[in-house]
């Protein structure tokens, strides 16, 4: 198939188009570099079936010849990008939207859009099913993140009421791994890197928030399954393994053997207490469910940081 990525540069989307391409799809990867960086697609540059076309979906998508696929993957994605550019962010998340489903309405191809746990903001519901309409505060300091993206999927249901079209909305929750950025300001590369580095290890209020860390290729896994099936979703993927901040800051202290003290730091406003995804829809739907364990993922994502961190 011919696939456009948008973001595909970014820690996401650069998984992704190495898995398209590995399954023999010809890959139009689209990126503005915004928060996407060119080494994370090095590797694919000159394979037979790759294209990379630098370019802000949010001004107009053109792609010549034929399309098959369109998967929205653009947007910055986590709390220090998208304070940064938060216009952009809500721009990618309505007329980046809008103009990848018109081009994948013009092509006659389906419509793929990554949709985020943040969705269901700060949620009175543990754990999370897809049914769960959220706890979101639209004028808060992540408005522009988890607005955008509930904009993206009401814009995304629309042209599959209005068009027919082929459309699915996956929701992703915490992934890490290779190709994170270390200065993106999340929970992962921030401890990872402050470990390796021996520095204090910074947990935001009292730690006993949790999170549900789901490893890039069980990801990449399931948004594949969910790609090739004919469900629209919305569809949770994630890993229903819930832990504190604090618990995953001892993980990393043991598995690091870091000599790094816990430093307290206030909440940001509006941080979700909880997040854990309810995956049983994609269990029964998909026949999928993560494989890779906390502790070794994180042996892999931590030799990654290793040499970069320093």
């Amino acid at each position: 198939m011919d696939v456009v990525v948008t973001g595909g540069a970014g820690f996401l989307g650069s998984h992704l188009c190495e898995r398209l391409l590995g399954d023999n799809n010809r890959v139009i990867c689209v990126d503005n570099l915004i928060t996407g960086k060119m080494e994370n697609i090095s590797h694919l540059e000159g394979k037979k079936g790759f294209v990379f076309l630098k370019a802000d979906v949010s001004s107009a998508l053109d792609i010549e010849g034929n399309v098959d696929r369109v998967m929205h993957f653009a947007s910055p994605a986590s709390p220090v990008d998208y304070i940064e550019y938060p216009i952009e962010t809500l721009k990618v998340g309505s007329f980046g939207t809008y103009n990848c489903l018109e081009l994948a309405r013009e092509k006659g191809a389906s419509f793929f859009m990554a949709s985020t746990s943040e969705v269901y903001g700060d949620p009175e519901v543990n754990p999370q099913p897809e049914t769960y309409w959220g706890n979101v505060n639209p004028v808060g300091p992540r408005a522009v993140y988890d607005e955008a993206k509930r904009f993206s999927e009401a814009m995304t249901s629309a042209y599959r009421r209005k068009y027919g079209m082929d459309t699915k909305i996956v929701r992703i929750f915490n992934t890490y791994g290779e190709r994170m950025r270390l200065d993106d300001g999340r929970v992962v590369p921030n401890l990872i890197c402050q470990a390796l580095r021996n520095e204090p290890m910074t947990v935001y209020g009292d730690g006993r928030q949790t999170r549900s860390f789901c490893y890039v290729s069980d990801l990449v896994e399931g948004i594949t399954r969910f790609m090739v099936s004919d469900l629209g979703g919305p569809m949770n993927i994630g890993n229903p393994r819930e832990l504190s901040i604090m618990e995953f800051a001892e993980k990393i202290k043991e598995i690091t053997g870091t000599g790094s003290r816990i430093i307290f730091k206030p909440l940001p406003e509006n941080d979700p207490k909880i997040r854990r995804p309810d995956i049983s829809k994609a269990g029964k739907e998909l026949g999928w469910e993560p494989k890779v364990s906390l502790e070794e993922g994180l042996k892999r994502t931590l030799e990654w940081f290793r040499p970069r961190s320093v």
